[in-house]
């Protein structure tokens, strides 16, 4: 039976670590946004407060999201024999790279280049739920991609052409306009 609490526990943080990959739900009265995430892009700053690296390379749905003070629900859920889905139902704060504390806190994920990084969330976590995920298949994690995100972000970066890559991407296609 799933449970409903205000705080993270340390198994809760222990079972998310463990986890290749996740996905985050975002809306603001627009389009509900949800996206998978990999590459180790999260970490727990405390039992209420998770920071993910945003990298370019898709549109920035979930920072106009956050910046419209829309709600945000990160998801993880295993894929292991041990089934178990773990819900963080947040508030999200978007810290630029010119934001003071940029630097400090990508200094908090080892082997990542700050210049190849959009942006950082800090969300703050103000519910958690855990349900069964008896639904959730037995799925084998193989590897990472050789030639992912950062991969690409690097690339872009290397050939001086990042900086614009973002700033033509800061706000997502309507949707309205691919109908």
């Amino acid at each position: 039976m799933g449970k409903q609490y205000k705080s993270l526990t340390e198994k809760d943080r222990a079972f998310a670590g463990l986890q290749h990959l996740f996905f985050i739900a975002s809306a603001s009265g627009k389009e509900v946004n949800l996206a998978p995430k990999g590459e180790d892009c999260l970490r727990f700053l405390d039992d209420r407060t998770l920071l993910i690296v945003d990298y370019p390379g898709s549109s920035n749905r979930t920072g106009r999201d956050i910046e419209a003070d829309g709600e945000i629900t990160v998801l993880f859920c295993s894929f292991t024999e041990e089934p178990k889905v773990l819900r963080l139902f947040c508030k999200g704060e978007l810290i630029g790279k010119g934001a003071p504390d940029f630097r400090e806190l990508v200094k908090v994920f080892q082997d990542v280049d700050p210049a190849i990084v959009r942006q950082l969330f800090r969300l703050n976590v103000y519910a958690v739920e855990t349900s069964c995920g008896l639904s959730v298949p037995v799925m084998r994690f193989e590897q990472t991609r050789e030639k992912g995100v950062k991969h690409w972000a690097a690339k872009k970066e290397s050939d001086g052409k990042l900086e614009e890559y973002i700033s033509a991407h800061k706000e997502p296609p309507a949707l309205e306009e691919i109908k």
